[in-house]
């Protein structure tokens, strides 16, 4: 697995949700293995059939997760600045076409989340603004053509 860029604060979310699935999700999945090994036949048992199904899928999730942790780089965030656009800045854009403006957070992709307004690195709008200073069109290639964004401003 590639280097995963995070924040400490998408850091301490992975650690809490590999917690939470260890001391948690896999405890209440086991008991329910017990249970349904306790009703008998296990050759028939649909109960325990989707429980040995469950923990499969909780102990590949962990394992994905902890390999993500064992992959990550923090990011530090008091080197960052707004000269343009990188990982971790925010950037106000306008649509040239429309005049819509935007606002975006570049994020690691698994900090992504587009109702937050928080666009993962790896996307293809990220990809084209970064880079860009204060006043540079980035020209897109979208599946509806060609974008351009007009950076307006860059914080952090």
């Amino acid at each position: 697995m590639a280097t995963v860029y995070m924040t400490e604060e998408g850091y301490k979310k992975l650690l809490e949700q590999i917690e939470h699935m260890e001391t948690v999700e896999r405890p209440l999945i086991s008991h329910q293995i017990a249970e349904a090994r306790d009703k008998g036949d296990l050759s028939e048992n649909a109960e325990y059939d989707a429980a040995k199904e469950a923990q499969g899928l909780l102990e590949m999730k962990i394992s994905q997760l902890k390999e993500r942790l064992a992959n990550a780089r923090l990011i530090d965030e008091s080197k960052l600045n707004t000269d343009s656009v990188q990982i971790m800045t925010k950037v106000r854009v306008r649509n040239q076409a429309n005049g819509q403006e935007m606002e975006y957070t570049i994020v690691s992709e698994s900090e992504a989340n587009v109702r937050e307004g928080k666009l993962a690195v790896t996307t293809p709008i990220a990809k084209g603004l970064l880079g860009k200073k204060v006043g540079e069109i980035a020209e897109l290639q979208v599946p509806s053509g060609l974008l351009k964004l007009e950076v307006l401003s860059i914080s952090l």
